[in-house]
């Protein structure tokens, strides 16, 4: 089981896989590692594959010594994060684990090592804690597979979620749909069942609801915030331009057909311009797919008839269900399957959460998450420079709409259909394993090549 406390998680931008995620394993080795450590020792960290590719762009480093130094994604601040840097860059110590200072340069102790080979996952990080006379203490190897989250290399592939006694234990679309036949429950009401199976009631709903309320706060930065996002794109942030515009239009009631495509548009593009600058997001189920499902959930408040918390409720509860069969039949990590994993997958959450919430049946709400991955199939994950703006952005406002066109589609039917979930979420599992590496978060194919040319 994926639980909605690992699916949906609160924390920074720009990337889950190469922010979070890094973040949260040198935290992890500096937690296990600060008892062996004396003054004299150093610390030094190794980045691999498309850590290391792209990881400059992703703010990887950054995050690492972060970590290392005792911080928390869920917890930090993003406005006081480079404020930090900058102090332990000019210092060149490092609180390991916030205690005891220890030495540490970044220009020399972070190595991009883009040519070793990462054997169980593209995401891989080193962590050394050396002594005075240059002999290792301690090293471990972590990898970030997806959506922020992380296991030690050699527990790669061993175990695909916890296992943990629920009273639906599925995981595969089909058990779903028989167990919610079985019981008469919603998908919504099965996961808050399993999830007070672990938790207490109280403390589901609460993290429901700080979701939910995150994810709207953050479209309302993304909508008021102007200027140039960082990175050395010089790409300008336009959701504030785009409100003003459509405001207007709602204003002189010269509102072009196309009116709700543009706001749902807006929304995601919010999102993930803050994403990009580094602010506070939510992971749903990534980093660089955070504009999805939020941009869904407020068009659901904003232009649905009778929406209601109560349907928010139902939606991020019935999403986080499609998102671990995902995550535990496929991959949601861009590094391993391209953006069909990232983007694709919270279409696909999106999609089904939106019919839950309005009312759909579990066949229908199946048929939703099917459609809107399908048409992501095969999509690469090819960003330019290394950094979540081109085209993740856009790619955001594309899949927000065709989770709520999928939704659509769905609920006009009876739910009967040719292709089910399971089995398109093991064609995007064997797509993903086909798929080239240079079109998987490494920059080093499609636009991330070719942009200069256009």
């Amino acid at each position: 089981m994926i639980s909605i406390f690992e699916l949906f998680k609160i924390g920074i931008g720009p990337s889950s896989s190469h922010t979070v995620g890094p973040m949260k394993a040198a935290l992890a080795f500096a937690r296990g590692a600060a008892a062996l450590a004396d003054p004299d020792c150093r610390l030094q960290v190794v980045l691999y594959g498309s850590l290391a590719w792209t990881g400059k762009g992703h703010g990887t480093d950054k995050a690492v010594i972060l970590g290392l130094a005792g911080m928390s994604p869920d917890t930090i601040d993003p406005d006081e994060a480079d404020a930090m840097l900058a102090v332990l860059s000019d210092k060149r110590r490092l609180p390991f684990a916030g205690l005891a200072p220890l030495a540490f340069d970044e220009t020399t102790d972070i190595v991009f090592d883009g040519v070793a080979a990462t054997p169980q996952h593209p995401n891989t990080l080193a962590f050394s804690l050396v002594s005075g006379d240059g002999a290792v203490i301690v090293e471990e190897r972590w990898c970030s597979v997806g959506g922020g989250f992380i296991v030690r290399e050699e527990e790669v592939g061993s175990v695909s979620g916890e296992q943990r006694d629920v009273p639906y234990p599925f995981r595969s679309g089909r058990a779903l749909l028989a167990f919610g036949e079985a019981s008469g429950l919603s998908i919504a009401d099965m996961v808050f069942a399993n999830e007070c199976a672990l938790k207490p009631a109280a403390d589901v709903e609460a993290h429901v609801t700080r979701v939910h309320g995150a994810m709207m706060e953050c479209v309302d930065r993304g909508l008021r915030q102007k200027g140039e996002l960082p990175g050395g794109l010089f790409v300008r942030r336009r959701a504030a331009a785009l409100r003003e515009k459509l405001e207007a239009e709602r204003a002189s009631n010269d509102r072009p057909p196309h009116e709700i495509m543009d706001w749902v548009s807006l929304y995601a593009i919010a999102v993930n311009e803050e994403n990009a600058a580094g602010g506070r997001v939510v992971t749903a189920p990534t980093n660089g797919a955070a504009g999805v499902v939020p941009a869904v959930l407020r068009y659901y408040r904003e232009h649905c008839h009778g929406a209601s918390l109560a349907g928010a409720r139902d939606f991020l509860l019935t999403a986080t269900a499609i998102g671990g069969l995902f995550k535990m039949n496929a991959s949601i990590s861009g590094a391993e399957v391209g953006c069909q994993g990232e983007v694709g997958v919270a279409c696909s959450m999106a999609a089904a959460g939106l019919a839950a919430a309005l009312g759909g049946t579990l066949p229908q709400i199946e048929n939703a998450a099917e459609i809107g991955m399908e048409h992501h199939l095969g999509l690469t994950c090819d960003p330019i420079g290394g950094l979540v703006q081109i085209p993740c952005i856009e790619r955001n406002a594309f899949g927000a709409v065709s989770a709520i066109q999928a939704a659509s589609l769905a609920l006009r039917g009876d739910g009967m259909h040719f292709v089910s979930l399971d089995k398109v979420i093991h064609t995007m599992r064997e797509t993903g394993r086909d798929m080239q590496s240079k079109y998987k978060e490494t920059s080093l194919g499609g636009l991330a090549v070719n942009f200069p040319e256009c």
